[in-house]
């Protein structure tokens, strides 16, 4: 007679709550870690000041959406060129050198900023040229920020840290959009360029106590013939190639914030600007903050199809409401949409992708999320010239909706990764519980 055990007790509430809140396991684990995140907020937080200034500074200077949307333009080719370089010398040198070396090289670029700005008649061409000098060292290091992560936590503690890192990233976009424009209102543009010069000496200072963290012994010179190697790597990996291009589709069709000041002006709410940037990250924050539920989530492809969609339909809704509430409530909805998709796509690409590679692919990844807002700010600029601010919001989510359904479609094996089975994921686990053994002997 078999022995009858009675059934686990459902959860208290409080047990419930606590599954929901982040794990914060990385950040006890890895000294290394925190001070990432650490140097990662305040830049992102002066970063974020800067990013609310420059469009404003613009259409002060030329009342063009062309202009403003032209920005993207500018930061194009130094994103592309610039990012799959990165990508190759993140595989070929120090990681924490290249790091400092460029988070000391965008301050310079704010303090260049902060200087036109001081002048009697500020310049338009300077914001063009510095728009894409940042763009050209944002390209070298973001390879390097990623791909170091992997190194500096475990990797059952991967999609942790990447919600952390989600949720890092959230504070400084509510709060630097929100502190621009009280800023911007009661101390000028000026005080804004000066306060993300101050960021970025703070977060020199966090980030170079870091661990070094050099190339393997066999790493390769930085070369074309090592970027085609990552190239042909992550097109032999279909469902890689759908994190890409799902990104890149819904940030092209769905990322109007070049347009914001207009729609401000549209709406009658020109005291609302700050709030329109950073609603989205509130829809963030509010998804980092309950990720607790993230790491039992193993079918990982189809929570970045679903997002991505969810992410396009909330824009297309905020396009066609005219209460501003409305549209800071749908574009925090689509903020929320945005970061699940990130989680998820970050998830599988730092749980499957070999170390040595790791930098190259991670200057491809640079790309999907990165170009597509660039090209994105083009098309809304674009679109709004040729019809109005509120066709180019609404219009460009219904796109996004549509184009990642077909993307869905011919790409099955996205929607079919699960990181129980993944053949990749699963090489990718032994090697680090091998690499754990050999450290512990």
């Amino acid at each position: 007679m078999s022995e009858h055990h009675p059934p686990p007790p459902s959860p208290s509430p409080v047990g419930r709550l606590r599954a929901l809140l982040p794990d914060l396991t990385p950040w006890h684990a890895s000294a290394d870690f925190r001070r990432m995140w650490l140097a990662g907020l305040v830049t992102v937080f002066g970063s974020f000041l800067t990013f609310v200034a420059v469009p404003l500074q613009l259409k002060e200077l030329t009342g063009s959406t062309l202009a403003v949307g032209a920005i993207g333009a500018v930061e194009l080719v130094p994103l592309i060129v610039f990012g799959l370089y990165g990508g190759a010398l993140a595989d070929a040198m120090d990681r924490r050198k290249l790091i400092l070396w460029t988070e000391a090289g965008l301050g310079v670029l704010s303090a260049m900023l902060l200087l036109n700005t001081q002048l009697p008649h500020p310049m338009i061409w300077p914001l063009y040229v510095v728009a894409a000098l940042v763009s050209a060292l944002t390209g070298l290091q973001r390879p390097a920020l990623q791909a170091i992560v992997p190194r500096i936590v475990a990797h059952d503690q991967l999609p942790a840290a990447i919600a952390l890192n989600s949720m890092r990233w959230q504070v400084g976009a509510i709060a630097g959009p929100s502190v621009a424009g009280v800023v911007i209102a009661f101390s000028g543009l000026g005080f804004a360029y000066a306060l993300d010069v101050a960021s970025y000496a703070l977060s020199v200072l966090l980030a170079f106590r870091l661990a070094p963290s050099p190339a393997s012994h066999d790493a390769e010179k930085p070369s074309l013939r090592g970027v085609l190697e990552g190239a042909r790597y992550a097109w032999s990996r279909k469902e890689l190639l759908g994190t890409y291009a799902i990104d890149m589709a819904a940030m092209f069709f769905a990322f109007p914030t070049a347009i914001f000041p207009f729609l401000a002006d549209d709406l009658d709410a020109r005291w609302a600007l700050g709030l329109m940037y950073g609603a989205g990250a509130v829809g963030s924050l509010g998804v980092t903050l309950t990720s607790g539920w993230v790491s039992r989530v193993d079918r990982h492809g189809r929570m970045v199809v679903y997002a991505a969609a969810g992410w396009g339909l909330a824009m297309a809704v905020a396009g066609w409401m005219h209460n501003i509430w409305l549209v800071l409530l749908f574009l925090a909805a689509a903020g929320a949409c945005d970061t699940v998709s990130g989680l998820f796509r970050s998830a599988i690409w730092d749980q499957t992708i070999p170390d040595e590679l790791r930098g190259r692919l991670a200057g491809i990844e640079l790309l999907s999320y990165s170009v597509g807002p660039q090209l994105g700010q083009v098309r809304a600029g674009g679109t709004a010239a040729l019809t109005n601010v509120r066709t180019s919001v609404w219009a460009g989510g219904l796109a996004c909706v549509a184009s990642v359904g077909l993307l869905a479609v011919s790409l099955p094996k996205l929607m079919s990764y699960d990181q129980r089975t993944d053949e990749h994921a699963v090489r990718m686990r032994e090697r680090k519980a091998a690499e754990a053994v050999a450290t512990a002997a």
